[in-house]
């Protein structure tokens, strides 16, 4: 009888030392692994229009960022990188702020009644809004663009068109004098050093020309212009 216990007694302990064998490969084999999520990839194409009879427009500068951060507000002084922008067509400094989520640029002016596109990507969804911005060349410091359009519902393959007004950045005199207009009526050298107006953003009057009896002007009715200067369409590519 003891021997029967013994034997009964070790079957046992190698029958629950398989199970704890087996619970053990099980185990190993349904180890989970956890991939990280692949960023989605935001593509927008932005085609531009400019609607002018005589205003090129500079390079056209775009940027992604987030909703809260409009690049220029009526009544707000203009940044710097926004006055080198508006008086020389330079949107370099423009587009070097930190808190941009990401940046392009035309390469080349665009001619009334011309047509550009450019195309920016983002890894991130947190770019919510869109800025897009030009100098009109033949002025002292106009501007035209939107700022902060809001992409958060535009899917992919939709588009949304919009027309720009334009400003006055505040940060030159509307003298049109051929030294302080850098456009092909004037080819000035743009920027001026400080800052000789009243120094915040505002709707542009407009151009007064030679015709309208601004004697330092250089300009003609050739360049005057109206609301609206730019078409602007935004397709979401992926």
């Amino acid at each position: 009888m003891k021997r029967i216990n013994k034997t009964i007694y070790s079957a046992s302990l190698l029958s629950a030392a398989m199970v704890l064998s087996a619970c053990s490969d099980n185990d190993n084999n349904d180890e989970v692994v956890v991939t990280p999520p692949q960023p989605i990839t935001y593509t927008y194409q932005v085609d531009v229009v400019n609607l002018t009879n005589g205003q090129p427009a500079s390079p056209i500068a775009i940027a992604l960022h987030d909703l809260d951060m409009p690049m220029w507000a009526i009544g707000e002084p203009a940044t710097d990188g926004l006055a080198l922008l508006a008086e020389s067509g330079d949107n370099s400094e423009f587009l070097a702020v930190t808190e941009l989520l990401a940046t392009a640029s035309a390469d080349d002016p665009t001619p009334p009644g011309e047509r550009v596109s450019v195309t920016i990507s983002i890894n991130d969804n947190a770019a919510t809004a869109l800025t897009v911005a030009a100098m009109l060349g033949n002025t002292n410091d106009a501007f035209t663009g939107l700022t902060a359009m809001d992409l958060s519902q535009l899917n992919v393959g939709e588009v949304m068109t919009r027309f720009s007004l334009t400003y006055d950045a505040g940060t030159e005199a509307n003298t049109e004098s051929a030294m302080s207009v850098p456009g092909p009526a004037g080819g000035g050298e743009g920027p001026s050093e400080g800052r000789e107006a009243h120094d915040f953003v505002t709707m542009h009057p407009g151009v007064v020309s030679t015709e309208g009896g601004l004697s330092s002007s250089v300009l003609t009715a050739d360049q005057r212009f109206d609301n609206p200067t730019l078409r602007i369409s935004v397709m979401r590519m992926e």
